[in-house]
């Protein structure tokens, strides 16, 4: 018995398109067969990539339906090279992609999408509220040409502290030794003293902190305090100029994080509709409390909120079981390495990232590295390799996902940065020792829930049986994610009736989601869900052949949280075929 010769149209998700473009193997073969020397051109690659992008523009090639056709008609080694078995579907960690001048157009946005983005981030830093609503609206465009879940991450700025003016223009140049004071008062500042506008690093201060301005490039180290005014050595001389940023690496300040202008941004974010939530400035588990009540606030109804995922920057997220609490109460960490690489030592760095990555795997919450990935990229066609090395370094210490910021964003090359992001992560991902790794490192499930003794369950039985995927039915994701959190061989087909839930788990390693509505779904028929299950995985190129087996998971009664309870391994030919030979 072949699989369902009917179309999938029956289906309103795959209606839109004759193709459903993601599609996994879980062969460690080459990601392509010319050179992946990061040092070589890039030529072959970028004309695949766009051959691809320009047969889906056009209609053909590429986006000719493989649903029609048996899965066994047409074995993966005789498939043409299309969106099913091209390397931006079968990587399994995700990427983030920052959206700027540089990349504002739905032509340049479809094409970071083709080259690999899987979550377009919005820096509420700069631009209008007017600006983010039409990239939105673009990106929820490119979602909907491709029938493929895209997740927005909108980015609050956080506080930014800041001395005040000088009389002089063009600043001050302290002297190595000397002192110098930071104070309330307004007047402009000299080479003895300035403006600093914030009350509560003056008192959050002691005597022995350092204070680091211009993102380190002046150094102080307080060596008196006082009512409204600090008194500072200066340890790195240097140039101090108007406005420039101030980092207390060594302080709490008892301020929130999140200031007038970012509840501002946030209340718009919701307006707007965003997946996820970016929170800087991240000190306390409180902060996290915080910005999730306000949430809440704005629609308690919403059985689906953003998920929020805090960006850890400061010193102080370490002290104590404040890392592992602050981890606990969110819904994804980002190793936001450009101000943590201020407030801490360079040294420190990797080991914090590599701490911060282990606690989210702990938890099963999905961890994103971010800053300075491709940073020669902005103005150069190719990273160094020093850059190569380092995004292949956060994809051992176990991420989710990598993401650019103003190489997407404002850079030369936005579409060449994001393809040589995803062949680093095919090729390392294609490499044994990457294997080794996860195999080597899966965090321990202890809960004692009947959802992780299925997981478990499932993990082991598709390792055992050469299964080409897993599948979950689930609403809010749950399932996925602990999935996810035991990095199986198998790719993670998670289906959810929820858009939401669809676009939160872009951002989870190994999960590739797929919408399908409720009212498409027989919830009281599991044989029809199993149906179901075989179709997608048909159609996003996961299995191959009518005898390829799947293990799915479901719970019921259906929609319940946390309510996996059903377990079953059945061929790609559907739920009543079965072979003496399986």
């Amino acid at each position: 018995m072949k699989l369902f010769a009917a179309t999938l149209s029956s289906l309103s998700v795959f209606a839109t398109h004759a193709f459903s473009p993601i599609g996994v193997t879980t062969t460690t073969r080459p990601i392509i067969a010319t050179s992946t020397a990061l040092g070589g051109t890039m030529d072959a690659y970028d004309a695949q990539m766009k051959a691809m992008a320009a047969a889906a523009a056009s209609g053909g090639g590429a986006a000719t339906s493989a649903a029609a056709v048996p899965v066994a008609a047409v074995p993966v080694a005789d498939r043409p090279d299309n969106f099913k078995s091209s390397p931006r579907w079968r990587k399994k960690t995700k990427q983030l992609a920052t959206l700027g001048p540089a990349s504002s157009s739905f032509e340049m946005i479809e094409k970071l999408f083709l080259a690999g983005a899987d979550v377009f981030r919005l820096n509420f830093s700069h631009g209008e509220h007017a600006q983010k609503k039409e990239l939105l609206d673009i990106i929820r465009q490119v979602e909907a040409k491709y029938d493929h879940p895209i997740a927005i991450l909108g980015d609050l700025q956080g506080p930014k502290l800041r001395v005040g003016q000088f009389e002089n223009p063009d600043g001050e140049l302290l002297q190595a030794g000397q002192t110098f004071r930071l104070d309330l008062d307004e007047t402009p500042g000299t080479n003895q003293r300035v403006l600093l506008p914030h009350p509560e690093i003056i008192e959050a201060s002691e005597v022995g902190h350092v204070l680091l301005i211009d993102d380190g490039k002046v150094k102080f180290e307080v060596i008196g305090t006082g009512p409204g005014y600090l008194d500072c050595n200066v340890v790195v001389p240097g140039m101090i100029k108007d406005r420039k940023g101030v980092n207390t690496p060594d302080s709490i300040l008892e301020i929130s994080c999140l200031t007038p202008k970012d509840r501002i941004d946030l209340e718009y974010m919701l307006g707007i509709g965003v997946d996820w939530i970016a929170l800087s400035f991240v000190q306390r588990p409180e902060d996290i409390v915080e910005i999730k009540r306000l949430i809440m606030e704005y629609d308690p109804q919403n059985v689906c909120p953003p998920h929020v995922m805090a960006k850890i920057e400061k010193p102080s997220c370490f002290v104590g079981d404040s890392l592992e609490k602050i981890v606990e109460l969110c819904d994804g960490i980002m190793v936001a390495r450009g101000d943590l690489g201020v407030e801490c030592a360079p040294e420190d760095v990797p080991i914090l990232q590599k701490t911060i990555i282990d606690e989210c795997r702990a938890q099963g919450k999905p961890s994103v590295v971010a800053t300075q990935m491709m940073e020669s990229m902005i103005e150069s066609p190719t990273p160094t390799r020093a850059e190569a090395s380092d995004a292949a370094t956060a994809l051992y210490d176990g991420a989710d996902a990598v993401m650019l910021s103003a190489e997407s964003a404002a850079g030369m090359y936005p579409e060449e940065s994001v393809l040589m992001q995803q062949r680093i992560i095919n090729r390392v991902e294609g490499d044994p020792h990457y294997s080794t790794y996860l195999q080597n490192n899966r965090p321990k499930i202890t809960d004692g829930s009947s959802a992780s003794a299925i997981i478990l369950a499932a993990r082991s039985v598709a390792r055992h049986i050469g299964a080409k995927c897993i599948a979950s039915f689930t609403v809010g994701g749950g399932t996925a994610r602990k999935a996810s959190m035991k990095r199986p061989e198998q790719p993670i087909l998670a289906i959810s009736p929820l858009k939401e839930t669809c676009r939160h788990l872009a951002m989870s390693w190994g999960v590739y989601p797929e919408y399908c509505p409720e009212d498409r779904l027989d919830v009281d028929n599991f044989r029809d869900m199993l149906r179901v299950a075989c179709e997608i995985a048909n159609t996003k190129g996961l299995v191959s052949n009518d005898k390829d087996l799947l293990v799915v998971t479901a719970g019921f009664p259906f929609g319940t949280p946390g309510a996996a309870n059903i377990i079953r391994v059945i061929p790609a030919a559907g739920p009543t075929y079965w072979d003496a030979t399986l």
